[in-house]
């Protein structure tokens, strides 16, 4: 006999999953209390990686129904969600999205909206990639230096290099500085490449 559980997540601990719980069974699933299976969890996990939902896996057996509120509970983006569910079909298990109607995503109608759904995604992701490029496009065609700012000035660099001539560690020089001693050492290169690699002392 097919059994329902319900699958509630939360990002932080400030949320509740007491709403997801009440949107399911305002929509008809009957789902006793011992099988709703609740997570705190970031939805940047993969499904497959979160300490709940593993242990979900291990009790759900074949033609049991396994429902969420919305794509996300289930998965990170569209390719994770597909995954999932592909893992779940493949046991047998049912999987009822209320944000989609209730439709099963393991049925044909389903795949077909998951698919529609990736291909979407694809496509936002394809866009957001268009824009970006022609963001620094636009941004180097106007003479602005891209990337993280310098963590010295050309004047600290300098100094950098004097006074590892003079004898100061590198050590020291990031402690003063409040800097890294591979920033140290990379201002010292830039400086000295030309006269080639010289010893630095620690």
């Amino acid at each position: 006999m097919a059994r329902t559980f319900l699958y509630a997540r939360v990002s932080t601990a400030g949320q509740a999953t007491e709403n997801q719980v009440a949107e399911v069974k305002a929509a008809g699933f009957a789902v006793q209390p011992s099988r709703v299976i609740t997570e705190t969890i970031s939805g940047s996990t993969p499904a497959m990686q979160r300490p709940a939902f593993r242990k979900l896996l291990d009790r759900l057996e074949a033609v049991d129904v396994l429902v969420v509120t919305k794509l996300d509970r289930l998965g990170r983006n569209a390719m994770d969600v597909r995954t999932t569910v592909d893992a779940l079909a493949a046991l047998g298990v049912r999987v009822h999205c209320l944000a989609l109607g209730g439709v099963d995503l393991t049925s044909s109608a389903g795949r077909m909206t998951m698919q529609v759904i990736a291909a979407v995604a694809e496509f936002e992701r394809d866009l957001l990639v268009e824009r970006t490029q022609a963001g620094l496009s636009r941004a180097r065609s106007t003479g602005k230096k891209l990337g993280r700012p310098a963590s010295l000035s050309e004047d600290q660099k300098r100094q950098v290099a004097a006074r590892l001539d003079a004898g100061v560690s590198v050590s020291a020089l990031a402690r003063e500085l409040g800097t890294s001693r591979q920033t140290i050492i990379r201002a010292r290169f830039c400086l000295t490449s030309a006269l080639g690699e010289q010893r630095l002392r620690y």
